[in-house]
């Protein structure tokens, strides 16, 4: 691809600065060759950190330590020497003295060059649940039966209890039918890491109980439905509402506060919402009636640090003897504002990669060092720093160049719209996020689409970050010719541009020995098929080692809806027994 719009940079990164979360990033207008001509190799190390633990923190961040002013003084680099290593495919590092400052590949046009150091990181980004889907999907066999669903960027839900027909959803409400007494049910997001958290819940009872009492919580710190913190609704045969907090611990419930009455008198469905806001050991919560402003302080603020980090849902009951059932609670909306995972996933390195306008052919030429040269140590966005520019926080970045003008180019991404049932579509393309029509290099043109805008499937996100912003040519469909990256997964494996890395012996996954920072990963994680020439269906970017030494790659997925490098629905890395490390098919180099 030849448009200018790709050009638009990142950042412009001052000279002390201390880090750049994604939020605060801004674009510049500066073509991406733009760098000092000569600096020195490297910041120095151990600088960078993860975003702070904290609901307020950036939702993520490319982060690079304090740099000492004079890091960007031009100065020489001096002489370059190169040295070819032993494997295949043949690689040739460029050193400077007895530091490397560059890592070609023959037959790739990526390069892998030593720059200041970073780190990469992202957080639990905020989402709303409206429950805009039809579940359970009747004409799928029963143990395929979602009940709940997967939850916009919070992941899927789990229920528990007594009977999987006690959970459905109709678009605009999720239900929970107690058609028996002293049984709890509960619906929470399969997210087991987080830690503090903002959240609420908009729900209501078709029916005021008789003989007994009914109750509706919000739960958090939730490890189990024998262990976890609750905020509780009780909704009383005489109408009154009634609020507790309390925890639960081996089956042992604990009240936090005494009980509040809320409001007497109360009708049958009538919108209650209840908002937790947990910091560290500190609780807080209020419950108010939903057609009314939220009250000003909090009813319950307290103290306590049993479950440190858990999932949020939750939990209905009919207290034994009610005697009007079945009741049906009707969940309208499930929010979180802010929250926070244990430990955010974060990769810090000093790598950076960048793309010739050709191939490298084996030779190390005078052309080739003055590229590597203006290269050496810039700031300037490089495929990985755009690759983080979509995933949650991101900020929005307009094109001011034909043929994006006025188009946003950069910022968060989701996956895709939502089918009836809530399961996200694939087929979002570069072009379709920036609702743009597009004609590619074989004359094929293919109209923008109004359903994905912002939206970027796994090959969409690839075909973005080194198609539309980093010029690797892009083809409108399948393409054999191995001079532009196809449009799917399935075809990108053995015709993108490049050299091929490592591949599955049809039993175990590569063992990629040679895996470098840009590289393309596939996957065969769904069609449950590990030959190799099983079909491959998902691709990613890979990162780096993260603070665990573990492999971490970029790619979006469905259950995070969009890039994402964190675990949410299946863990993000190359190392482990999860389904990608188990699933990887090939390894590949643009």
């Amino acid at each position: 691809m030849t448009h200018t719009s790709r050009r638009n940079l990142l950042a412009v990164f001052a000279g002390a600065t201390a880090t750049v979360p994604l939020g605060a990033i801004t674009a510049s207008a500066s073509p991406r060759s733009s760098a000092p001509s000569a600096t020195p190799l490297a910041a120095p190390r151990g600088a960078a950190a993860a975003v702070p633990a904290s609901p307020t923190a950036p939702r993520s961040s490319v982060t690079i330590g304090p740099l000492d002013p004079s890091y960007f003084t031009r100065v020489s680099l001096g002489a370059l020497t190169t040295n070819v290593l032993p494997g295949t495919p043949e690689r040739m590092e460029v050193l400077s003295g007895t530091q490397r400052l560059a890592l070609l590949t023959k037959g790739a046009r990526t390069v892998v060059l030593t720059g200041p150091e970073r780190t990469f990181t992202e957080n639990k980004q905020p989402f709303v649940d409206d429950f805009q889907r039809t579940l359970p999907d009747l004409s799928l066999p029963v143990a395929d039966r979602k009940y709940w669903g997967t939850s916009p960027g919070g992941g899927s839900w789990s229920t528990l209890g007594p009977a999987d027909t006690d959970y459905s959803v109709l678009p605009g409400g999720a239900a929970i039918t107690l058609s028996t007494d002293y049984a709890s049910r509960h619906a929470t997001l399969r997210d087991d890491e987080i830690t503090d958290v903002d959240v609420r819940a908009v729900a209501r009872f078709d029916k005021v109980p008789t003989g007994q009492a009914c109750s509706y919580a919000l739960s958090f710190g939730y490890q189990d439905t024998h262990n976890n913190y609750r905020a509780r609704l009780s909704f009383l045969t005489s109408g009154t509402v009634e609020l507790r907090v309390e925890k639960e611990v081996a089956d042992t419930v604990t009240q936090l506060t005494t009980a509040t009455t809320l409001a007497t008198n109360v009708p049958a469905g009538t919108n209650w919402t209840i908002r937790v806001r947990r910091e560290g050991a500190r609780i807080q919560v209020n419950a108010w009636r939903t057609d009314s402003a939220e009250p000003a302080s909090w009813s319950v603020d307290v103290m306590d640090s049993t479950f440190v980090k858990g999932r949020v849902g939750l939990r209905a009951l009919a207290n034994q003897g009610c005697t009007n059932l079945p009741v049906k609670l009707v969940v309208s909306r499930f929010q979180v504002d802010a929250s926070t995972w244990q430990n955010p996933p974060a990769v810090t390195h000093n790598a950076w990669v960048r793309v010739l306008p050709a191939p490298f052919d084996g030779n190390w030429t005078s052309s080739l060092e003055q590229t590597v040269r203006g290269w050496a140590g810039s700031p300037a966005p490089d495929a990985l720093a755009y690759a983080a520019m979509f995933l949650a926080g991101a900020p929005a970045v307009t094109s001011t160049a034909a043929p994006a003008a006025g188009r946003q180019v950069l910022g968060k991404a989701g996956y895709g719209y939502l089918d009836p049932q809530g399961y996200r579509y694939e087929g979002a393309d570069f072009h379709e996020y920036m609702n743009l029509g597009w004609t590619f290099p074989d004359g094929t043109y293919t109209g923008p689409s109004g359903k994905q805008v912002g939206n970027l499937d796994c090959s969409g996100y690839t075909r973005m970050v080194y198609g539309y912003h980093m010029g690797i040519p892009v083809a409108a469909g399948e393409d054999t010719s191995g001079t532009r990256i196809p449009r799917k997964s399935r075809h990108m494996v053995d015709h993108t541009p490049g050299v091929r890395i490592d591949r599955t012996n049809g039993t175990n996954p590569p063992a990629a020995g040679q895996l470098q920072p840009g590289d393309l990963l596939f996957f065969n994680a769904d069609s449950g098929d590990d030959t190799v020439t099983a079909t491959v269906d998902h691709v990613g970017i890979y990162l780096g080692p993260d603070a665990a030494g573990k492999r971490r790659f970029l790619s979006s997925r469905k259950t995070g809806n969009g890039p994402t490098l964190s675990d949410l629905g299946g863990a993000s890395l190359l190392d482990g027994a999860g389904t990608y490390a188990t699933k990887l098919h090939t390894v590949h180099r643009i």
